[in-house]
């Protein structure tokens, strides 16, 4: 019980910090804290994975603002996190996490990280893809496509995707409470974070829904455009929008960590 009190307080105050950098909106904030408190509650190593995956992506989506600004009109949503985000990005996660205060099976531990080794990647992989002088392609068909289009890769957020997996990865290895072999985990968590990044990719190009804007003359995640008329929908299905991508993504990036741990711990 004192874990779970001190799991509440503290994500109660990074919550409060991070709506106060508007970085999560009123009810992120208030999932954040749920999800917070019972990771923490299954142990300081799970708890502190969470924070690691929030700042590093948080401080990622500082960068290059401006340069951002473009690629992101076309984004659903802003870079505060609402709670259906939170949700999609941490949801997965937090049922592992619960799932071990239940039954305490040990091997949960790498499919837990690699459901936030899936989300870091893909966040780093947006964050820096977006930056990049590269021309983005679609990762179905390889044509040429405009930054922060649904499912486009560049190799510069493919590497950024590795590097944002191997980060939780090395996170994970270094607090892991089981003594699992941290170049073992470090390797299997890289490696399930990218393919469930690469999933990501492949539901956004393949069927997340897409809408035309005559007022921009180009695609957009938003059911509503900038000037207030509805957009046309022309590809995808209309109730698979970007947090459910990021869900099935963190599902992906998860289910892959299991099969590991069967095949290799």
């Amino acid at each position: 019980m004192p874990q779970f009190f001190l799991g509440l307080c503290l994500s109660s105050l990074i919550a409060w910090l991070a709506y106060q950098q508007r970085l999560l909106t009123g009810d992120g904030a208030a999932g954040a804290v749920v999800m917070g408190t019972f990771t923490v509650t299954a142990g300081w190593g799970w708890g502190l994975v969470l924070i690691a995956f929030f700042v590093s992506s948080s401080a990622f989506s500082r960068i290059g603002e401006q340069r951002k600004s473009r690629a992101r009109e076309q984004f659903d949503k802003g870079e505060q996190r609402d709670l259906w985000q939170v949700l999609a990005n941490g949801g997965v996660g937090t049922f592992l996490a619960v799932l071990y205060l239940l039954i305490e099976e040990k091997h949960l531990w790498l499919p837990y990280l690699a459901s936030f080794a899936t989300m870091n990647a893909d966040t780093w992989a947006t964050e820096i893809g977006t930056m990049s002088r590269q021309i983005p392609r679609l990762i179905t068909d390889f044509r040429k496509v405009e930054p922060g289009t649904s499912g486009a890769v560049t190799v510069s957020g493919t590497l950024a995707s590795l590097i944002g997996a191997g980060f939780i990865g090395a996170v994970g290895g270094l607090l892991d409470p089981f003594s699992f072999d941290f170049f073992t985990l470090l390797v299997l968590v890289t490696l399930a974070g990218l393919m469930g990044s690469l999933c990501d990719s492949v539901l956004g190009a393949t069927v997340q829904a897409l809408y035309w804007c005559d007022d921009q003359q180009k695609l957009t995640e938003k059911s509503i455009c900038q000037n207030g008329a509805p957009a046309e929908h022309r590809k995808g299905f209309r109730w698979i929008n970007n947090d459910v991508v990021n869900f099935s993504a963190a599902l992906c990036g998860g289910g892959v960590g299991a099969v590991l741990v069967t095949l290799v711990l």
